[in-house]
């Protein structure tokens, strides 16, 4: 027969037999259960007044939470960490889908464990986890630099359901530089569904930028209502955009990137693929688009652990990654 832990109720019998000093034995068999697992109960979870039996189930309780949990990682399982570790999840994004999917349980602590294990034996899967860094902020100057972007229409006109993520179709968008100024990324991000769309460019001259923009949301038109742009020069044919996608254009607060908070969020797991200490002038369509695919398709918490791309097609019924040619060219 299985063993089963004690109950609540079990420790307080031992309790009061043990206070009236019957024998761990006699206990034992009162529970049907063997002396052994009785004589354990007791010298693991006495304080220092004693076997309570509140007490001994709450040391109990947390002991079984803290131990390894590596007596549960059987090959297969082991073997779905390391494929989605490899295809850059983290830990938390791995566990949260694995529960999802009703595969196991587990705390993230332990596939950090994992990939420790794997690394001391000389394995690789730790270059796959992302580090934190501090968040990349431009400077263009005085705020008066706002005055650059034509019929510029500020973050605090744009619509209530947009502020509140109430649909699909609204976006942040912004550019990452390369090291020296060479080359940059336009990103693009849906704020409901967290679906990211990336463009590598040779500069950031702003009619380079608009091109970029229309030609990669045009596939998805019907779901661009606004774009909520970054403050930079590269952005001033931010009208042409409006008029060729048919959305409305709003800018954030000069210097409150907290205010495109999707975009800074998701710019910073991209510097994972392509850090700041990388000319971008020489980067590829290609590697763009394999580095945004893994981004689209990791599970993330605030989506219930669906990824951007099961996100989008649930709320639109589009196959994103389909429309968008990514499915083509990884």
């Amino acid at each position: 027969m299985a063993y089963t832990h004690l109950s609540l109720e079990e420790r307080h019998y031992i309790a009061v037999q043990h206070r009236e000093g019957v024998s761990l034995n006699k206990i034992a068999e009162a529970l049907g259960r063997s002396q052994s697992s009785i004589s354990r109960e007791v010298a693991r979870n006495t304080g220092q007044r004693g076997y309570r039996h509140k007490q001994a189930h709450q040391k109990a309780q947390k002991r079984h939470q803290e131990k390894a949990k590596a007596v549960k990682l059987t090959d297969d399982i082991k073997r779905q960490i390391e494929d989605r570790i490899r295809d850059d999840w983290s830990p938390e994004q791995v566990v949260g889908r694995l529960e999802k999917e009703g595969v196991i349980k587990l705390h993230h602590e332990t596939v950090y464990q994992f990939i420790l294990e794997d690394k001391k034996a000389g394995g690789t899967l730790y270059k796959h986890l992302r580090h934190q860094r501090k968040t990349y902020r431009k400077r263009y100057g005085s705020a008066h630099n706002r005055t650059g972007i034509p019929n510029r229409v500020g973050i605090e006109q744009r619509p209530k359901i947009a502020n509140e993520r109430g649909r699909v179709g609204d976006w942040e968008a912004d550019t990452i530089i390369g090291k020296n100024h060479k080359g940059a990324i336009v990103t693009i991000d849906e704020r409901k569904t967290k679906l990211r769309v990336a463009v590598p460019l040779p500069g950031k001259k702003s009619k380079a930028v608009k091109q970029a923009m229309v030609s990669s949301l045009k596939p998805l038109k019907k779901f661009v209502k606004t774009i909520t742009y970054d403050n930079g020069k590269e952005f001033v044919e931010h009208e042409a955009v409006a008029r060729d996608l048919g959305c409305d254009s709003y800018f954030a607060t000069p210097y409150h990137s907290w205010e495109r908070g999707q975009n800074e969020n998701a710019n910073g797991l991209l510097r994972q693929y392509f850090p700041k200490a990388m000319e971008l002038d020489k980067v590829s369509e290609q590697e763009v688009i394999i580095a945004v695919d893994k981004m689209n398709n990791r599970p993330r918490k605030c989506l219930g652990y669906k990824s951007p791309y099961e996100a989008f097609k649930e709320s639109t019924g589009i196959d994103a990654r389909k429309v968008m040619g990514y499915a083509l060219m990884t």
